[in-house]
């Protein structure tokens, strides 16, 4: 696999397509069943390809990032060549970017000496697609990018 499998959740929500996948490959419903009691690797195996190209989908369509923790606030704007990043950092503070009542410190602080901002940029190496999955790894999300556009608005 390039990426990873699925969860069973996602799977579920894709269903229809999954479906669509399995009839591209000539397998019907019984015959999958059959597959998944008989040949239980190779039913894994079609769900890896599935997997991989969902993903291959999304990250090529992939425009913007968000990763929250407790004291940082990483936002990504992606383009094919690159990626530009501002990076929301608060220096000693109890406040906590994965909980509600920590956002609305920071809206309240933003321009404070207790927020700094830093902002980046850099090119993709080889393969793009695998970088942005790094990134989806170690906790980004997929984003609709307004948080970057109104934090770099404000700056």
């Amino acid at each position: 696999m390039k990426y990873a499998r699925l969860t069973k959740q996602q799977l579920e929500e894709l269903h229809p397509e999954f479906v669509r996948f399995l009839a591209s490959q000539q397998i019907d419903k019984a015959e999958w069943d059959k597959l998944k009691e008989e040949k239980a690797e190779v039913a894994e195996q079609e769900i890896d390809v599935f997997s991989d190209m969902i993903w291959d989908s999304v990250l090529e369509k992939a425009e913007w990032l968000e990763h929250y923790s407790k004291n940082h606030i990483f936002l990504f704007k992606l383009d094919q060549e690159g990626m530009e990043s501002i990076v929301i950092h608060a220096h000693n503070t109890p406040a906590d970017f994965m909980t509600e009542s920590g956002l609305i410190w920071l809206n309240e602080n933003i321009f404070s000496d207790e927020v700094h901002l830093t902002r980046g940029k850099k090119a993709f190496g080889e393969d793009r697609k695998a970088e942005i999955f790094s990134l989806i790894e170690q906790g980004a999300i997929l984003s609709d990018g307004v948080l970057y556009g109104q934090i770099e608005d404000m700056f």
